[in-house]
């Protein structure tokens, strides 16, 4: 195996790890005006992804990095053609931060709703343009012959792609009612149930619509066959399993189901871009990939090494700040944060 596709893996490992983790506190994050009933209600909820959130962010962090020096090419068509979309995403996550820093420092009710609202728009609007924007990776763009990007804002907001944030926002929103269930006091938990399933079926089903989808307005499926293989198979299988464990109060095997779909879609829409890394809808020949967006093989070389050093350092480091915060957030907790 090359170091372009080990680069090409390593990135696709670091955006799913990014929404299984922060997958679950944009859901939290969308569901706390839904939930919080009082002050101390969503003083819980925040509670919940207090100690998790930036560290979450780490992951993004580090896969715009990886981006940016294992295949330049696709970082600058990426980020000047996703300009506008990334910017909103980028106030968002800055807004949401900034909130999570804030909300405490008054007591005063309308300080703490301003701040409760932008906690919820800095949450829906990622889980929301996170899906838009694969949506566009997989069904292509317009990129010419110098690997520029040739359309506009509104060619992002396809309809294929809006059924692609639709899902993502979903999946999320249900991923997050499943971790609040786990960690939140009793009264909390049982709301979060009550939502999750509720929410179980239309999010299979968009999800569903979503993969039927692709088949008409991607090649992504053509390229991998009738039979789209395990991954794509797998993600829908866990995604039907989620509501009959909710029902039983398997909380715990339902967060499992979500994680799963989640990293299965990830892995099918990677595997199917391969060698690819952005989709060219002018010329399939003008599309960027592992080979013509990538560095040179020793920057991908020193790369390597560095990340062989240090990646299993932050995955120990991350691995314990979930153990030391384990256990439910309750009522009798200093609720500060």
């Amino acid at each position: 195996m090359d170091l372009n596709t080990v680069w090409f893996l390593l990135i696709g490992v670091l955006f799913t790890g990014f929404f299984v983790l922060e997958g679950f506190d944009y859901g939290v994050g969308i569901l706390l005006p839904l939930l919080g009933k009082s002050d101390d209600d969503r003083r819980i909820i925040i509670n919940t992804i207090g100690p998790f959130w930036d560290g979450n962010e780490v992951w993004l962090i580090t896969a715009g990095g990886a981006m940016f020096a294992a295949f330049p090419h696709w970082y600058a068509t990426l980020f000047s053609g996703f300009y506008l979309a990334l910017v909103l995403m980028l106030l968002a996550l800055i807004v949401r931060g900034v909130a999570f820093e804030f909300r405490s420092k008054d007591k005063d009710p309308r300080w703490r709703s301003l701040w409760d609202r932008m906690i919820f728009i800095g949450s829906l609007v990622p889980a929301l343009l996170w899906g838009v924007a694969f949506g566009n990776l997989v069904r292509g763009v317009p990129i010419d012959a110098d690997m520029n990007y040739v359309g506009g804002f509104w060619n992002l907001l396809n309809p294929y792609a809006l059924l692609g944030g639709l899902s993502s926002l979903a999946v999320f929103t249900l991923h997050g009612a499943l971790f609040l269930a786990l960690k939140a006091d009793e009264e909390i938990s049982e709301r979060a149930h009550a939502i999750a399933l509720r929410l179980s079926i239309p999010c299979m089903a968009i999800v569903l619509l979503f993969g039927i989808a692709g088949y008409f307005a991607t090649d992504i499926f053509i390229r991998l066959g009738v039979n789209p293989g395990i991954s794509a198979v797998g993600s829908v299988v866990t995604l039907i399993a989620v509501y009959p464990l909710v029902r039983r109060g398997r909380h715990g095997w339902a967060f499992v189901m979500t994680t799963l779909t989640i990293i299965l879609s990830m892995t099918t829409i990677f595997r199917g871009l391969y060698p690819r890394v952005m989709v060219s809808s002018l010329n399939p020949d003008w599309s960027l990939t592992i080979y013509n967006a990538s560095s040179s093989p020793y920057t991908l070389k020193v790369m390597t090494i560095i990340a062989l050093t240090l990646v299993p350092i932050v995955l120990i480091y991350q691995g314990w700040t979930y153990w030391v915060f384990r256990g439910r957030i309750t009522r009798e907790q200093h609720l500060e944060y």
